[in-house]
């Protein structure tokens, strides 16, 4: 028999309206990372087209993080350049990306992947960070929470959700690629070029795409990469 005084029992509606207080910045959490919707390649800035081959890709970079505040993480901050890569599949036959080599080419010929979570891991964290915190005269060691977390579920919530395009559909996801070495603005003069990709039954590889980051530039006359630097 439960013997704690009526009068200090929390009521159905006091445990309803500490459910729903919790739950909305939980909400409202979910709803700020959320990315725009995929659009058909064809409607970017920047994508190159095969007619023949009924295929399109476009590269959308994110040079301002408030224009990808959703991420979890400040990758731009870090020297990373999130590019959206989105491929329409006009044709009657799927397509694999299972073999596919997305590189970031610079002006000067720099062939750069996409970055893998422990690069980028390895980049937004110090060593010290993930090894944990020592604090003086106390001995305890107070240990950061595992910041590949936040990398996977951006990489979930925002990356490629497969490898294959199906017929006459569009797939996008968002890549990093590492810029912090390369001259100021990246952007400029540099390309995504798109190799082996083929058809699902491995009958045909397409024609590999490029995409010129000026066309971007260029319809983006405001983006950080386009100001002068003195």
């Amino acid at each position: 028999m439960d013997m704690t005084p009526y009068q200090t029992r929390p009521s159905l509606r006091a445990i309803a309206l500490l459910a729903t207080a919790i739950a909305l910045p939980l909400a409202a959490f979910a709803a700020d990372h959320k990315a725009p919707p995929v659009k058909p390649a064809s409607q970017y800035a920047a994508f190159d087209v095969h007619p023949n081959e009924h295929v399109t890709v476009a590269a959308d970079p994110c040079d301002e993080p408030k224009n990808c505040s959703f991420f979890r993480l400040e990758y731009v901050q870090h020297g990373f350049i999130p590019v959206r890569v989105v491929i329409t599949n006009d044709g009657d036959t799927a397509l694999s990306l299972d073999d596919a080599r997305l590189q970031f080419i610079s002006v000067n010929n720099d062939k750069i992947p996409a970055a893998t979570d422990d690069e980028i891991n390895r980049r937004l964290f110090s060593t010290r960070q993930a090894m944990g915190t020592k604090l003086p005269i106390i001995p305890l060691t107070i240990h950061h929470p595992p910041v590949d977390k936040k990398i996977t579920e951006d990489e979930n919530d925002f990356g490629f959700n497969g490898t294959v395009v199906n017929a006459h559909s569009t797939l996008g996801g968002y890549l990093f690629y590492d810029i912090r070495g390369l001259d100021d603005p990246a952007l400029k003069g540099a390309q995504l070029y798109v190799k082996e990709i083929h058809t699902l039954d491995g009958k045909q590889q397409l024609f590999a795409f490029t995409i010129p980051f000026d066309t971007w530039l260029k319809a983006n006359p405001n983006s950080p990469s386009n100001q002068s630097r003195k």
